[in-house]
């Protein structure tokens, strides 16, 4: 995986998915992102690739940005479509696969903490936080 900052979009599979988040119609760009969500949080305890875990944030950071407190996506990485107004049936399961990126056995937490990545740990806790408020 090609990373160049600790953005949700900053590396090369979250661009990827940017694309594919582009390909879809736009009333199943919802469905896009509940399918990283879902990726992710049905590993259960299994190991967590990376690849997965880089789609469900990069997703998460989607339903963040139209939130209160969320951050817009303006990297040129980031989907080149606008995303609509998306369900509030989302937030749950973004919060559940981003807890899941950041527990025991996942592999991008791993690399992270390898090369210090408290800052990149930081800014999903931070689209946890964003997108759990919302869910109060």
């Amino acid at each position: 995986m090609g990373t160049w900052d600790i953005g949700p979009f900053d590396n090369d599979t979250a661009a990827d998915f940017s694309s594919t988040v582009d390909e879809a119609p736009e009333e199943r760009k919802a469905d896009v992102l509940l399918a990283a969500f879902r990726e992710v949080i049905e590993t259960g305890d299994d190991y967590l690739d990376s690849d997965l875990a880089v789609e469900a944030v990069a997703a998460a950071a989607l339903v963040a940005a139209q939130l209160p407190g969320g951050t817009p996506v303006t990297t040129p990485y980031g989907p080149d479509q606008a995303i609509p107004p998306l369900p509030a049936a989302l937030r749950p399961e973004a919060v559940a696969a981003l807890d899941r990126v950041l527990a025991k056995d996942s592999e991008l937490l791993e690399l992270w903490e390898e090369s210090d990545g408290e800052e990149w740990k930081a800014g999903v806790l931070h689209l946890r936080a964003v997108l759990a408020a919302a869910m109060a």
